[in-house]
């Protein structure tokens, strides 16, 4: 088969199309033809060498991809041959084929394409684990998305709103911020000429946020804290604003906060199975009433990743790049 390879850590340019090893499958995996996977900053990042895969996974960037099954490990019925699904991966989706635990195979929502499908794992995924299993989010909390017009970004506004939450979201442009509006968010902050800690403390009466989704971490988290209501829970899942700040922690105990920081790509295979298989239950009827959308920026063909990454990289993306094997 053909995959996206990397020659080095560094910039776009290092990736390319070239020939690799078909994957087999094992016990309990199935291999599934790969039409569609999409464009993370995690694999920004892994390209650069600031994200090495877990130990065991493959080397190939994409953590998520939709296709066909097309053979099965052992204790995998035969009968899965053909069924077109979705998957969550820790890695192995900008290639031709991709070896995947069954746990984390899911069906591809009715309605909704292949190559729209392959925009939704892994940011659903992420979102869901998030807001609802690790913050418990109510009808009626604020929630404020950061980089709300990113995958996640978009993605957490729809399920925000279908988990009953006001939702503000901050992002660096009008357009951006317009988009955001459409999907259901009630606050829009520019955070080039807004201190999302004043606009939300005057929107919420002082009272503050229950519940901050981060993709930010170092930079913002003095701020997120002082934006934090009692018994907040600020969920980090990003580093773009660096690894190392100061914590006031008396402002925790004060607020009876609490921060949460999580990875999906690391967890076990069984956490991973149960997130998907909650997913597929609850959010999946969602997609189906379009309660929740794909977002998807464009669709360029998988050999065009290193162009896909660089419009990441300049912030030129709303949604998700969604590449395509067909």
């Amino acid at each position: 088969m053909h995959a996206i390879t990397i020659s080095a850590p560094g910039g776009p340019e290092v990736m390319s199309w070239q020939r690799v090893p078909d994957p087999t499958p094992g016990p309990g995996e199935v291999i599934v033809d790969v039409v569609a996977t999409a464009v993370n900053r995690a694999d920004l990042l892994q390209r650069q060498g600031h994200y090495p895969p877990p130990a065991g996974a493959s080397e190939i960037l994409g953590l998520e991809c939709s296709g066909t099954i097309s053979s099965v490990g052992a204790a995998i019925g035969l009968d899965r041959i053909g069924e077109k699904v979705t998957a969550l991966l820790t890695g192995g989706g900008y290639a031709q084929k991709v070896a995947v635990p069954i746990g984390q195979i899911m069906s591809v929502p009715p309605g909704i394409s292949l190559i729209e499908a392959a925009a939704l794992p892994e940011v659903v995924c992420t979102v869901w684990s998030n807001l609802d299993m690790t913050a418990n989010i109510s009808e009626g909390e604020w929630l404020l998305v950061h980089g709300g017009g990113s995958g996640v970004g978009t993605a957490a506004i729809q399920i925000g709103r279908a988990l009953g939450a006001r939702v503000a979201v901050t992002a660096g442009s009008a357009e951006k911020l317009q988009r955001c509006s459409h999907l259901g968010a009630d606050v829009l902050i520019n955070y080039h000429d807004q201190d999302f800690v004043d606009v939300m403390m005057a929107e919420t009466g002082g009272r503050g946020v229950n519940v901050i989704l981060d993709n930010m971490g170092a930079s913002y988290l003095d701020r997120n804290v002082r934006a934090l209501a009692r018994d907040g829970r600020l969920l980090v899942i990003g580093l773009q604003g660096g690894i190392k700040a100061e914590l006031d922690i008396s402002m925790l105990l004060r607020k009876n906060a609490s921060v949460h920081a999580t990875s999906l790509r690391g967890r076990p295979e069984s956490e991973k199975a149960a997130i998907c298989a909650q997913v597929e239950r609850t959010v999946w009827p969602w997609v189906h009433a379009g309660v929740v959308h794909p977002i998807i920026d464009r669709v360029l063909p998988l050999k065009d990743a290193a162009y896909a990454h660089q419009l990441l990289a300049d912030g030129q993306v709303t949604g998700k790049v969604v590449l395509s094997n067909t």
